[in-house]
């Protein structure tokens, strides 16, 4: 079992810049690939980066490519994600995720965190 508690949302301008924390307790963090993703209102829950258990490999959706970083730290059992260059249509609440094995879809994912709020006015 692996809780996941996302930090580090909130309003900002577009052109800014937000770092997304997810915080992981229970089994050995470095077990578990990770990834983020998000939800606007009235859409699915999308894919937009995802992370290798040693932080070797990452993956970014088109969307956010060139923009957002994804990062862990196994020592602190801590991921992250450095969101530059924000959007109005990155608006979204923003989920951690976390699987055994390397994933792709929302529908793969083992354990969810509650999510959190990230508005960018334009």
């Amino acid at each position: 079992q692996v809780q996941l508690v996302e930090s580090g949302g909130g309003l900002v301008q577009a052109g800014g810049s937000l770092r997304l924390s997810c915080a992981a307790s229970g089994r050995t963090f470095s077990s578990y690939a990770m990834g983020w993703f998000r939800q606007a209102p009235g859409k699915e829950r999308e894919f937009v980066a995802l992370i290798s258990k040693s932080g070797s490999m990452t993956r970014y959706a088109d969307s956010v490519k060139g923009r957002f970083t994804i990062s862990r730290d196994n020592a602190k059992n801590t991921m992250y994600l450095q969101m530059n260059s924000l959007k109005p249509e990155d608006t979204a609440v923003y989920y951690c995720a976390a699987r055994f094995n390397w994933f792709n879809t929302p529908k793969e994912v083992d354990y969810w965190g509650q999510g959190t709020q990230v508005t960018v006015s334009s």
